[in-house]
Formats: structure tokens, sequence, C-alpha cells
């Protein structure tokens, strides 16, 4: 099903918010933001402050990780009546480690146009202060928050060639850090703070040694960890976590054991059996 986004249909506009300063935001955005009917808001207090700062007059409703479903009532009631809506995150770009997705795919599934809005998002200028080589990258986000899953989504990313970017809260920022030194080894990375933010600080350097500058950290923080540049090498990589691996890129199950099988020079077979425990 295709979408002509400017066909004067009632519309689901994505609208990026600033990440720090007020000034990161479109002149577009603000149009938008003031010709909606309502704004769905990640909380409606920090988008209040953002709206009274540009003397926007709108209504907000409430939208979160934990009342996304029940919003799509209301979503639909107010695009059926004709009714172009926005929706914001706290800071940056909806959707991307924010809510926004649940109401963003039911008003596709209803055949309603769904505009994202180019604009401010933490990753990008991380990427591109950060040092290391920009392309190819790969945006992974939160990693989990227990120690041990967490660790199983480093081994599972760590053979992977790609600059990798992941978001992390700072009270964590030491364990993961200590982690992906673990698993990854001692890589390059770099951790920007607070971007766009009067105290933004970018620390850049091997793992150890920006770990040893993780003191009292406060703010939004963006990782940036160089690839793997060692070759493929499997020597510390199991058969179960190179086909996770495999299939973190993309891949389906069936071609993640197909690609370990060709790569280790084991039979298909074998990998499978391996893979879903499967005893001789």
């Amino acid at each position: 099903m295709s979408q002509k986004s400017y066909n004067n249909t009632p519309t689901l506009y994505l609208v990026p918010t600033p990440i720090g300063n007020m000034e990161d935001i479109t002149v577009r955005s603000l149009n938008i933001l003031k010709s909606v009917e309502v704004i769905f808001s990640e909380d409606t207090r920090v988008t209040s402050i953002l709206l009274k700062h540009y003397e926007i007059n709108k209504k907000l409703i409430s939208n979160h990780n934990y009342n996304e479903e029940e919003n799509k009532n209301k979503l639909e009631k107010y695009l059926k009546d004709g009714y172009d809506v926005a929706l914001v995150s706290d800071r940056g770009t909806p959707i991307i480690s924010d809510p926004g997705f649940v109401l963003a795919k039911y008003a596709i599934d209803l055949g309603y146009n769904v505009v994202g809005l180019p604009g401010a998002t933490a990753l990008i200028p991380a990427l591109i202060m950060s040092g290391l080589n920009p392309m190819p990258f790969l945006f992974y986000g939160f990693l989990n928050s227990k120690e041990s899953k967490r660790k199983k989504e480093l081994e599972n990313l760590k053979m992977l060639p790609y600059t990798l970017i992941f978001y992390e809260a700072p009270h964590r920022i030491d364990k993961t850090l200590i982690q992906i030194k673990e698993v990854f080894g001692d890589r390059n990375i770099s951790i920007s703070r607070e971007i766009s933010k009067k105290f933004e600080e970018i620390y850049r350097g091997k793992v150890s040694e920006v770990l040893k500058q993780m003191v009292d950290i406060k703010g939004e923080l963006v990782i940036v960890v160089d690839g793997n540049k060692q070759g493929e090498n499997y020597d510390n990589l199991t058969v179960i976590e190179h086909v996770n691996s495999i299939v973190a890129m993309g891949n389906t199950l069936k071609d993640a054991i197909k690609i370990v099988s060709e790569k280790r020079n084991i039979p298909k077979k074998e990998i499978y059996n391996e893979y879903h425990g499967i005893k001789k």
C-alpha cells in the first residue's frame, strides 16, 4: 500500500523536538505543532515547556509506554474526524528508543498518512563527533539493564565490523563499559554527554581510558564503539553466539545457520543441532 504524504488527507506527524538547546527545532516542526489539532506527548510537562517557549497553545495527550495501546482509539477518532495530529517524545525523534511506534503503526494500518519530519536526534551528532569511522554503523539503542542479558547482547554484536552506537543511563555507564571491554576488548570508543547543551562533553580513547573518566557522570549519554577490526576469528565465540550475531545483522535463523556453517567449515546439520540443543 503506497502513501502520498501530501494529498490533504488526515495525517499523523512524527515531530522531532530539541535534545538540549531549544533552538534545535526546525521552522517546519514549529509550523506543524501550531497547525495540528492535538499533540500526543511522552511527557506533557516537558512538552509544555517547549510549547510555552514558542508561544504555542495546543491540547496535549499523554502518550508513554504504559498507555500507548489505550491511545489508539483517541488517535483514530481525531483522524476520522479529519484532523491532523502530532506526536512528540521528550527529546529528539519519536520512536527512536522512545514511545510512538504503536500509534504510528496503528495509523498506517488504518490507511492514514504518517509523516516523519527531519530533525534532532542524539545518535547522529554523537557519531560524527566520535572520530570513529561513520560508515557503516549500527544503531542499537539501549542495552538490557540486566547484566547477564546485556552481556549476551554484546556477545551477539562483538564480531560485527560496523561502528556501534548505544544509548546508556549514567548510573549504568561503568558496568556497561566494563562489559564492553570484557566482551569486545579494549576498542576505541567515544562517549558524548549532554549533546547540544551548555555542558556538552565528548570523551574519546580506548575503553579503559574513557572508563577512568566516568566519575559522577550525569545527563544523557551516547556510546560509539569501533567495529571489529580483527577479522573473522571465532575462537571466543560459541556456535550459538555466532549464529545469534548473524541474526542480529538482519538475517533469518535459517540463513544464519548456513552462513556459520560455511564460515566454520562445519556441516550445516551439526550447526543446526548444536544451536537447538539436539543431541546425537
